[in-house]
């Protein structure tokens, strides 16, 4: 059997090009999730805090932003803090460890679990009130801990 006819595109049954959209990937891609930098930053630029730490259970900081603080130093100190806090709970019937507001000298120290690999720190100024702070870390625990 022969052909007789060349192929030709049959461009009359393909959609036009103006149709086909696929310069305007932000039409249908969502706006970017959120990672751990970005809330750390979020945290950071709140009234009266000077630094956040994200740390690994190893003592050692996933992220941070710091004004004039070692974090490195801070970062190790708090795993044994957490686990003596942790072990004060177990001992007062209280369950396990989540948040702890401490206070010291020249400001406070919001520490929380966020889970079984990653703790928070913020340290704020004296006179700052950190009651939308321990709710947002309440209410936002796991979607933080979600980006780990």
């Amino acid at each position: 059997m022969e052909v007789w006819r060349t192929y030709r595109a049959a461009s009359k049954w393909v959609n036009p090009r103006w149709l086909l959209d696929f310069d305007f990937l932000k039409t249908y891609v969502g706006p970017p999730m959120a990672t751990i930098r970005d809330v750390v930053e979020a945290l950071s630029r709140a009234s009266g805090v000077d630094a956040v730490l994200v740390v690994g259970r190893d003592g050692l900081p996933i992220d941070s932003r710091a004004n004039g603080i070692d974090a490195d130093n801070v970062a190790a100190l708090l795993p044994s803090a957490i686990k003596h806090m942790a072990q004060l709970g177990d001992a007062g019937a209280r369950g396990d460890f989540n948040t702890a507001v401490l206070e010291f000298g020249k400001g406070l120290a919001v520490v929380a679990v966020l889970n079984a690999d990653a703790l928070l720190i913020v340290l704020v100024q004296p006179a700052t009130n950190v009651g939308a702070l321990l709710f947002d870390l309440r209410r936002h625990r796991t979607a933080i801990a979600g980006l780990l």
